[in-house]
């Protein structure tokens, strides 16, 4: 089993900004793909980012490129999302997960593990 405990969450204005962690222990995988989700109440579960561990690739949404980066340490099995230039509508908990497909996804079901998630908030 794999465990995955973000951190870095907060309250925060708009415009400033944020770095998620989210450490990994427990059994040793590959973790080929590390991805960030983020949910509000009443909305489906919303893929944010991922890097993927083989090519370095990451993807973003749209609503997030160009404001988000995400980044990983595979020493230190943590993985990061540094948040510029948030907005209220990024309020959200903000989960990371890993994936052991070896084809990087941004559909939740292709992640098999789970944080149990960060609460982020910005205020207008």
């Amino acid at each position: 089993q794999v465990q995955l405990v973000e951190s870095g969450g907060g309250l925060v204005q708009t415009g400033d900004s944020l770095k998620l962690s989210c450490v990994a222990s427990g059994r040793t995988f590959d973790g080929v793909t590390m991805g960030w989700f983020r949910q509000t109440p009443g909305k489906e579960r919303e893929f944010v980012a991922y890097s993927a561990r083989y090519t370095g690739n990451t993807y973003y949404a749209e609503s997030v490129k160009d404001r988000f980066t995400i980044s990983r340490d595979n020493g230190k099995n943590t993985v990061y999302l540094q948040m510029n230039s948030l907005k209220p509508e990024d309020t959200a908990v903000y989960r990371c997960a890993a994936s052991r497909v070896i084809v990087p996804s941004t559909r939740s079901y292709d992640y098999d593990y789970w944080g149990q998630g960060t609460q982020v908030t910005v205020s207008s």
